[in-house]
C-alpha cells in the first residue's frame, strides 16, 4: 500500500512538471506571435477621400445647442474628431463612452463631434441614452456621404488646417488612439508606419 502511494505521488508530480513545461512553452509561443503580428490601427477603406487631403468643408447644425458648426474649416482652434455612429449599431453604443473618454483626455487640442443620421423622433432619445448633452452632435446624412462612410462605427480626424489626418473603421480604443498617433507621426495609418520602419 505504501509503495502504491509513493508511485502515484511520483506520477502526479511528474505530470505537474510536464504540464508546467507545456504552459511555459505555450506562453513563450504567444509572446513570439505577439511580436510578429503588429497591432492594427483603424481600418481605412475610404475611396473618396485620402489621408493628407483637405477635408470637405460643410456647415451643419449642432443638435444639442442648435448652433451652426463648420466641419473641415482651416484655421480652427482645435482638431475635429468626427465619430460616425447610429442608434441601431451595438458596437457604436459600446464604443461611445470610450470615444467620449478619449476626447476628454485630449480636449486641449481635440473636439469630439458625434455624427449620425437618426430619424428626428429618435435623435432626442439617442442623445439622452448616450449622455451626449455636453457633446457636439450632428444629424446629417450628407456629412456621412461627403466622407464616404459605408460602415459603422467610423471616425475621421481633421487637423486645425482642415486636413484629414486619419480615418477608418474603429472598433476599440486602440483604433481611436491610432488616429491620434497617425496625426502625431504624420502617417496615414499604423500599417503605413510599420511598413516604412520595419519592412
Amino acid at each position: 500500500m505504501d509503495n502504491f502511494l509513493v508511485i502515484s505521488n511520483a506520477i502526479l508530480w511528474l505530470a505537474v512538471i510536464v504540464l508546467s513545461l507545456m504552459v511555459y512553452a505555450l506562453i513563450r509561443q504567444v509572446g513570439i506571435l505577439y511580436e510578429r503580428v503588429a497591432p492594427a490601427g483603424a481600418l481605412a477603406i475610404n475611396k473618396s477621400i485620402t489621408v493628407g487631403e483637405q477635408s470637405p468643408k460643410l456647415s451643419v447644425k449642432n443638435e444639442v445647442t442648435a448652433a451652426p458648426l463648420a466641419i473641415g474649416a482651416s484655421g480652427s482652434a482645435k482638431s475635429q474628431l468626427l465619430f460616425f455612429a447610429s442608434p441601431s449599431c451595438p458596437v457604436c453604443k459600446t464604443l461611445m463612452p470610450i470615444a467620449k473618454s478619449a476626447a476628454k483626455a485630449e480636449r486641449s487640442w481635440l473636439d469630439l463631434i458625434v455624427a449620425t443620421d437618426a430619424e428626428n423622433n429618435e435623435l432626442h432619445n439617442y442623445i439622452q441614452a448616450q449622455e451626449l448633452g455636453g457633446t457636439t452632435v450632428v444629424n446629417s446624412e450628407l456629412l456621412g456621404k461627403a466622407f464616404g462612410v459605408s460602415k459603422l462605427p467610423y471616425a475621421v480626424l481633421i487637423d486645425e488646417q482642415g486636413v484629414v489626418r486619419g480615418m477608418g473603421i474603429v472598433n476599440s480604443r486602440e483604433h481611436l488612439e491610432s488616429l491620434f498617433n497617425a496625426k502625431e507621426l504624420g502617417y496615414a495609418s499604423l500599417q503605413e508606419y510599420m511598413q516604412k520602419h520595419y519592412a
